[in-house]
């Protein structure tokens, strides 16, 4: 799912949409002891209580597709009888009516899902009328190109609030307060089916993380059966390890200066289209070739790409090019830049030595003291 149909089903989490059907929840102890489950129609909840579980769902979409946001898909015999994908598809066609079924999923939970707290697993069944598009891009909602029926499941850590004084009005004083359990914001999130191509994608689901570089390996392993991608870090890692292994002693300082820039030039080119970010082998080749490496000098490149990401896995340009800041390192110094400022770093021979040189400008702060 690219960022505009995450948003779009964003948007179905407020309190002004009323297509939210059912919803139901298992809160569980650190012990893996099932405390209380529930299971009752969402228009029967009290206003307050919408609002603060709306928000919760809100969050598990929230944050950047290819970090915390990630396309999982089912191996071909998950989709099969006993499989997982199967399992969900079912659990997704009783819009959450069927209590074995929910205990089921509930169970599966709380096996794969390592904690040392008590937490809330809470789901909601949904049903959405995808407004057809006209030539002219906008949405024309009379006329309904079908209905994107699926469920959310997120996984919510319950703390015991922290003590506090809070003012008694009866005796006018201030005094201890009970401390409540909260729940919290949620840690990990499922949306089965996704909705790629603006439908049910039953081929996948959209995996939520709160932590980007722990995506829970085990709990996607118990429930889901898809095999993780690489993490943003560990994408960023694997190729700086292709770029190295592959370019050998030709990976110079003006090299990944040049790979950097081109990188760059192709967010520029793809800007407006939500599902380019993606970067397969013969991407990197191309992005290496408009770094200006021969293509002589890439014939390790397949080998690397293999050994480190895999033979037909793709990684995101957005996870491995410089965002906020070009970084240098040595053992002892950091020099960090404008991205769009790399040409200021540059290398020269200075009385026998390579040096990384920065033009001087009367702007020259040190410690917060200009210098002249």
């Amino acid at each position: 799912m690219n960022k505009k149909e995450i948003a779009e089903i964003k948007k179905l989490l407020l309190p002004t949409k009323q297509t939210i059907s059912r919803i139901a929840g298992c809160y569980v102890s650190a012990e893996k002891e099932k405390i209380t489950t529930f299971s009752q129609s969402f228009q029967l909840l009290e206003e307050e209580e919408v609002f603060k579980y709306l928000e919760i769902f809100r969050k598990s979409l929230s944050g950047t597709p290819g970090k915390n946001l990630l396309d999982m898909n089912f191996p071909n015999e998950e989709e099969e009888e006993g499989g997982r994908q199967r399992f969900l598809y079912q659990l997704r066609q009783s819009h959450l009516e069927d209590e074995d079924l929910l205990n089921q999923f509930y169970d599966r939970v709380i096996e794969g899902y390592v904690t040392g707290e008590n937490y809330l697993i809470l789901l909601i069944a949904n049903a959405y009328d995808v407004p057809g598009k006209g030539t002219d891009g906008l949405e024309m909602f009379d006329a309904s190109e079908e209905v994107y029926d699926y469920f959310q499941a997120v996984v919510c850590p319950v703390d015991l609030a922290k003590p506090a004084l809070s003012y008694d009005r009866e005796s006018a004083s201030f005094r201890s307060r009970r401390r409540d359990w909260i729940v919290g914001m949620p840690v990990l999130g499922v949306l089965f089916p996704s909705f790629s191509g603006r439908g049910n994608d039953i081929h996948s689901c959209l995996y939520y993380s709160k932590n980007a570089e722990d995506l829970h390996f085990d709990f996607t392993d118990t429930l889901l059966g898809c095999q993780l991608p690489l993490s943003a870090g560990e994408q960023k890692e694997a190729f700086g390890h292709v770029v190295e292994q592959s370019l050998g002693e030709k990976c110079d300082f003006e090299t990944v200066r040049e790979i950097h820039e081109a990188l760059w030039e192709r967010q520029e080119e793809h800007e407006d289209d939500p599902d380019q970010d993606s970067l397969s082998l013969p991407d990197v080749r191309v992005i290496l070739s408009r770094a200006g490496v021969q293509e002589e000098d890439l014939d390790g490149l397949q080998e690397a790409y293999e050994e480190n990401i895999g033979k037909d896995e793709t990684i995101l340009a957005s996870n491995v090019r410089a965002k906020t800041k070009f970084e240098v390192h040595t053992p002892d110094v950091t020099i960090s830049v404008s991205p769009d400022r790399t040409d200021l770093i540059q290398t020269q021979m200075i009385d026998g030595r390579k040096c990384i040189v920065i033009p001087v400008t009367d702007e020259v702060y040190v410690n917060g003291i200009r210098v002249r």
